[in-house]
């Protein structure tokens, strides 16, 4: 089995106003054929989904894409995404329940946010060929959008390694794994910039493992981060922006990303390839001039964290055995 990964991607704004006169299939330029290789395709969703709703009160940066662009994720044939983030309820809880339903009747999956504590903490569960998935999301951004009991909002857990909180997300996750043969954790964690991983996500990031995940999708900070191998298991601490119309910091360079492609036997993973993407005029490019560039950095922040790589010439992409 193969599933992709993607980072945020961020259908709002300019992305939006442009979908008004391009094919649905404009955000996601020649990506497609890669993307079209996994047998589960998988991302942030970074905008609310939605026609209705009110921007919320004193938030800078809201972010909402039209009901009919939900056609732009069927075309691009993702199948799960994170709804726990910061920019999740930008439009209110209107928006988000009239997000929900769409996304279900449209057959994506979704977990992280919901009508309520339990329906946003609820695992997503999909059976992928003979091996049963579970994604469970969370983030530690807008802790005023937690769900609650009767209340709409986001999973929210602080980043930490112990608390009532987090004691939960770990006994969700062993929960969860007596169902599954392959449990995927998504984290919405810290602020923006840096390519540094702050210790606290690594010592909560293999809490996850040790309670039974097997990867641990990371994005947040909209720039990628390195990726730890944890008793074979994954963690890719950010996978930067994947589609988006923001500003490019020269330094940071938030327009730079990866297709995470991994491979699993069974519940297993045995190998993750990385293939360089660059975002302009408000989509996302197989990277070329730049590929091997970002792969070294890449490469370079997997190595501080103790992941070997190899650039594949040949398939254009950084390469990471997990096995």
């Amino acid at each position: 089995m193969q599933i992709a990964f993607l980072g945020d991607v961020m259908l709002g704004r300019l992305v939006n106003d442009h979908l008004q006169t391009v094919a649905p299939a404009y955000p996601w330029g020649d990506t497609l054929p890669v993307l079209r290789r996994a047998d589960l395709r998988i991302a942030n969703l970074e905008c609310v989904l939605a026609d209705g709703g009110k921007p919320a009160p004193g938030k800078v940066f809201t972010f909402r894409t039209d009901l009919k662009n939900v056609r732009s994720l069927l075309l691009a044939q993702i199948d799960l995404v994170s709804l726990a983030n910061n920019h999740v309820l930008d439009y209110g809880t209107d928006a988000l329940q009239e997000m929900l339903p769409t996304l279900d009747r449209h057959g994506i999956l979704h977990a992280g946010a919901g009508t309520d504590l339990t329906s946003a903490a609820r695992p997503a569960v999909c059976r992928v060929g003979g091996t049963a998935v579970g994604f469970v999301a969370f983030t530690d951004n807008q802790p005023d959008w937690e769900a609650a009991p009767g209340t709409p909002g986001v999973y929210y857990v602080p980043v930490t390694t112990h608390g009532q909180r987090v004691d939960q997300l770990l006994a969700l996750l062993r929960r969860t794994k007596v169902r599954v043969q392959l449990l995927i954790v998504s984290a919405h964690w810290g602020g923006n910039w840096g390519s540094d991983v702050p210790p606290e996500h690594r010592a909560l990031a293999r809490q996850l493992v040790e309670a039974g995940a097997d990867v641990v999708f990371g994005h947040s900070p909209h720039v990628f981060r390195g990726v730890e191998v944890y008793r074979g298991r994954p963690i890719i601490y950010s996978a930067g922006d994947f589609v988006d119309d923001y500003a490019v910091d020269p330094e940071e360079r938030n327009d730079l990303s990866f297709i995470f492609l991994m491979e699993t036997d069974g519940g297993t993973p045995r190998a993750l390839r990385l293939f360089p993407t660059i975002i302009a005029g408000f989509r996302v490019r197989l990277a070329v001039r730049s590929a091997r560039d970002t792969a070294d950095r890449m490469a370079r922040l997997c190595s501080d964290l103790g992941t070997g790589s190899s650039w594949n010439a040949g398939e254009g992409c950084l390469e990471l055995p997990l096995a």
